[in-house]
């Protein structure tokens, strides 16, 4: 979600009137159902949500409550087509398990009431802060890094926090409309697309002995063991910088999957986000420890350097692999190639990948994954190297 910061007192009428009035209509609603009187809310302002919510600040103007002065709201006016995923069901559910830890373990803002009917969240407002993408694209190298530490370790609580909850979140989502979908079969038919498109683009065949590893990284991404729950977009801009730490936004996706899933992306830092860029050398190992220090304590295999590089490297075999589908897939030589900066992220990833396969002896990853980077970087020449975030060049 993008937090618009900007003031904007009462709503203008005009494109999205309609929108926020639904939405603080609804807001009224299941507040003044949960707390048993009318509250009021006022001066809405629209925080420009990029998913299918309408995401809402607004002021409580009188209650007998002990409510904030503002909240957010996040309406849902759509319902999924039947059997399709439901968005406003995974981000109340998700709210709902962190609503139930104490506030040191809570790493994103509060529920203060919800209803499946309005298809309706309220939640506390963080106000108006940074978000992650805001540090990294200012011109402080020093507030960036201690951002991404932040990040790293809020994302390492949330794993802490959430582990063995599975069950808890499963019969919360039933509650609001089954159990949420598999994405098993999107990922078994990428990763066998995988080596057909490399072949095909890149002239390169894939060793079967790489194959083998891809499996057992898919088999690592399912396994019952390192379960937690995961936001899944992990993007820059759904994440504010706050004096308690990063906080999470938008968990739309959320679900309960292997933590390690979401740790490829302290290898391959925001690797989903469209935008992603470099960060300077040393800054990956230092999110490592970060997240590392939150988890190893709920996990103690991972207290061990050796076993963590492992896993971390399978799990990163397997994004750079699904990525490299997703990217290829869409690749056309002559006219449709990717942004430049797609492909030089490739070329870092693969490159990156290579070197990490070697130190935990995955020497047939390590070999083939050098040899996709030479044949990327080749196609793209000087634009090669992908740049760093603005606070870091």
């Amino acid at each position: 979600m993008t937090v618009d910061t900007s003031s904007a007192g009462d709503a203008e009428v005009g494109a999205g009137a309609e929108h926020l009035a639904a939405a603080v209509a609804a807001g009224e609603s299941v507040l003044s159902r949960r707390f048993g009187s009318p509250i009021t809310l006022v001066s809405p302002e629209d925080l420009a949500g990029s998913g299918p919510a309408t995401v809402v600040r607004a002021r409580v103007v009188s209650s007998s409550f002990a409510l904030p002065r503002t909240l957010v709201i996040k309406h849902y006016p759509d319902v999924p087509e039947p059997g399709a995923a439901d968005p406003f069901a995974q981000e109340a559910v998700s709210y709902q398990l962190f609503t139930a830890l104490s506030a040191d373990e809570r790493m994103c803002p509060e529920l203060l009431a919800h209803d499946g009917r309005d298809r309706v969240l309220v939640l506390e407002d963080l106000g108006r802060t940074a978000t992650l993408e805001d540090k990294l694209y200012a011109r402080d190298s020093r507030a960036a890094e201690r951002a991404l530490l932040s990040w790293a370790r809020s994302l390492g609580r949330l794993h802490a926090s959430t582990a063995g909850r599975e069950a808890d979140f499963n019969a919360l989502l039933r509650r609001l409309g089954g159990p949420g979908k598999s994405d098993h079969g999107v990922v078994d038919e990428l990763c066998a697309r995988v080596p057909g498109l490399i072949q095909e683009r890149l002239g390169i065949p894939v060793p079967d002995a790489v194959r083998e590893e891809v499996a057992h990284a898919v088999e690592q991404s399912r396994s019952s063991a390192f379960r937690a729950f995961s936001p899944v977009e992990l993007s820059p801009d759904n994440n504010l910088v706050t004096g308690e730490g990063v906080r999470f936004l938008d968990f739309e996706y959320g679900r309960v999957r292997s933590a390690l899933v979401d740790a490829a992306n302290l290898r391959l830092p925001f690797a989903s986000w469209p935008d992603a860029l470099a960060l300077p050398a040393g800054m990956s190992e230092a999110m490592i420890a970060a997240w590392r220090a939150e988890v190893a304590g709920v996990w103690p295999a991972f207290a061990d350097d050796e076993a963590l590089a492992g896993h971390l490297t399978t799990s990163e075999l397997l994004r750079v692999w699904l990525i490299t589908g997703e990217e290829l897939g869409a690749l056309d030589l002559s006219h449709h190639a990717p942004p430049v900066s797609r492909e030089s992220a490739l070329v870092t990833w693969w490159r990156d990948l290579a070197k990490h396969a070697g130190y935990v002896r995955m020497t047939a990853v390590s070999e083939f994954s050098s040899k996709v980077a030479a044949a990327l970087a080749a196609r793209l020449g000087p634009h090669a190297d992908l740049a760093f975030y603005p606070a870091f060049r």
